[in-house]
C-alpha cells in the first residue's frame, strides 16, 4: 500500500491543527530511527502461540482511557483466542506494553515491542504517544491498528498504522453542526496550549462552526498541568455565551465543571469523546448532568456485543471494578475490540505471519461481519471509513444516548 503524495505533503501543514484523542503530555521524542528494531515483523511461529502487542497507557494522564480499551481488547481475545494459518489454530497471547501516556516512554515501549517479536499491535488511546511510536512500527514492518488515537498524524506517511475510529476533523464538524442546529449561534472554546487533541479540534470545530454563521465570542486557552481555571471560566461568564465547546483531555473536565459550579456559571459543556466517559459522572457528580459529547459507538448499536461485553463484565469481579463497577458500555471498549478482530481477521487472510503482507490484507480489506461497530474498509492513508458519530448527554447521572449524527467526509 502506498500513501498518496498530496496526503503526506499535507502532514507537516496539519500537524499544529489537526488532533488526536486524549494527546499525551510527555516530553518530545526523535521518531527518526528504529532503535533497537528489526527490519521486519516476526517468522511464524516454532510453538502453538502467537504475540500481539498491547500499546496503551496504563498509567498517566490516559490511564483512564488505557483501561476501557484494555477491557475491550481483553473480551476480544475471550471471543477470539485463536488465528488460523497454514491450516493451524494458534493460541492469541497479549503483550502489554505500558506507554504510560508519554512520548519519551511511547518510543520504549515500542521498541520493547518488537524486540518481543510481535506479529502486530493494537493501540491507542492518545495521538501523541501514536505518533512518537508510529516509526518504529513501520520500520520494523509490523502494522499497527489505532483505537481512539484520533489526530490524523498517527497514519498519515507511515504505510504501517491503521485505525478503527473516526477522524477529529470530522469529530469537529460533527460537534459544530450539533451546537449550530441547537440554537446556539455564539460560544466560547477553550483551548489547552500545545496539546495535539484539543488545540485541533478548538481549531476544525471554529471553522467549521463560523462556516455555518456562527460565531466563537470567547476564545480561551491555558497551559498543560494547570488546576486553577476561574480566570477563563469569569472571561466565559462575562462574554455572556450560552454554550462553551471545550475539547480538553479528561484530566481536566472535572475541574472545568465544578469550577464553572463554583462561580455560578450555566452554560451547555460540548466536548469531544475523551470526556465520554463514567469516570465524569464519578468526578463531577451533579455538575455533569447536561454535558454533551461525540462516541465511536453507543450502547445499542449491536445488541450481540453489547450482551456479551455485559455478560463478560459481570462474570469477573474485578472487570467490573476496572469499569468503574458498571458494565456501562463506551465508545472505547467498542473501537479497541474492532482493532483485534480487524488484526485477527488481516492474519488469516493474509495467511501469514509477515507483517507486509498481513499490512496489504488490512488495506484491502472490506468486511461488515464480527464487529462492534464495523463494517471496515480502510482508506488510502489506513483510516477506517466512516462517517457516523454518536452523540450523548449525561441525564440523571447517567450517560443517555441522544442523536446519531452523519457527516459527509
Amino acid at each position: 500500500m502506498k500513501k498518496n503524495l498530496m496526503s503526506i505533503l499535507l502532514a507537516g501543514v496539519i500537524a499544529g491543527s489537526l488532533v488526536g484523542c486524549g494527546s499525551s503530555g510527555g516530553s518530545s521524542a526523535s521518531t527518526s530511527t528504529a532503535g533497537t528494531a528489526g527490519t521486519q515483523a516476526a517468522a511464524a511461529p516454532s510453538g502453538d502461540s502467537v504475540t500481539v502487542g498491547i500499546f496503551e497507557p496504563k498509567t498517566g494522564e490516559n490511564g483512564g482511557g488505557g483501561a476501557q480499551e484494555e477491557l475491550g481488547i481483553e473480551y476480544a481475545n475471550s471471543v477470539r483466542p485463536t488465528v488460523k494459518v497454514g491450516g493451524k489454530d494458534y493460541t492469541v497471547k497479549l503483550d502489554w506494553q505500558d506507554n504510560q501516556s508519554d512520548k519519551t516512554v511511547a518510543a520504549t515501549a515500542a521498541q520493547k515491542l518488537i524486540s518481543d517479536g510481535v506479529v502486530g499491535v493494537i493501540g491507542g488511546y492518545g495521538s501523541g504517544v501514536c505518533i512518537a511510536a508510529g516509526s518504529y512500527f513501520s520500520d520494523a514492518k509490523i502494522p499497527a491498528i489505532g483505537t481512539s488515537c484520533t489526530n490524523a498524524n498517527v497514519t498519515l506517511g507511515n504505510d504501517y498504522y491503521f485505525r478503527t475510529c473516526y477522524l477529529d476533523p470530522f469529530q469537529g464538524k460533527v460537534m459544530a453542526n450539533w451546537a449550530y442546529d441547537n440554537g446556539y449561534k455564539e460560544v466560547a472554546t477553550i483551548d489547552n496550549i500545545g496539546n495535539e487533541y484539543t488545540s485541533g479540534l478548538v481549531k476544525t470545530f471554529t471553522d467549521a462552526f463560523t462556516a455555518l454563521g456562527g460565531t466563537v465570542k470567547d476564545a480561551e486557552t491555558f497551559q498543560t498541568n494547570e488546576s486553577d481555571f476561574k480566570a477563563i471560566l469569569t472571561n466565559v461568564k462575562n462574554s455572556g455565551v450560552k454554550a462553551v465547546f471545550a475539547p480538553t483531555d479528561y484530566l481536566y473536565a472535572p475541574l472545568l465543571l465544578n469550577q464553572a459550579a463554583d462561580l455560578g456559571l450555566s452554560v451547555q459543556w460540548i466536548a469531544g469523546d475523551t470526556w465520554y466517559s463514567n469516570v465524569l459522572i464519578k468526578d463531577a457528580g451533579d455538575n455533569a448532568n447536561g454535558v454533551v459529547a461525540d462516541t465511536f459507538y453507543s450502547e445499542g448499536g449491536n445488541a450481540d456485543f453489547d450482551k456479551g461485553f455485559k455478560e463478560w463484565i459481570n462474570a469477573d469481579a474485578s472487570r467490573k471494578a476496572t469499569n468503574l463497577d458498571s458494565d456501562a458500555i463506551v465508545g472505547n471498549h467498542a473501537v479497541a475490540y474492532d482493532a483485534y478482530m480487524v488484526l485477527l481477521d488481516a492474519i488469516e487472510a493474509a495467511d501469514s505471519f509477515d507483517g507486509t503482507r498481513i499490512r496489504d490484507a488490512i488495506a484491502s480489506m472490506d468486511a461488515s461481519d464480527g464487529f462492534a461497530c464495523g463494517p471496515y474498509k480502510f482508506d488510502e492513508n489506513g483510516d477506517a471509513i466512516k462517517n457516523t458519530s454518536y452523540i450523548c448527554t449525561i441525564k440523571d447521572g447517567a450517560w443517555t444516548f441522544q442523536s446519531e449524527e452523519t457527516v459527509d467526509n
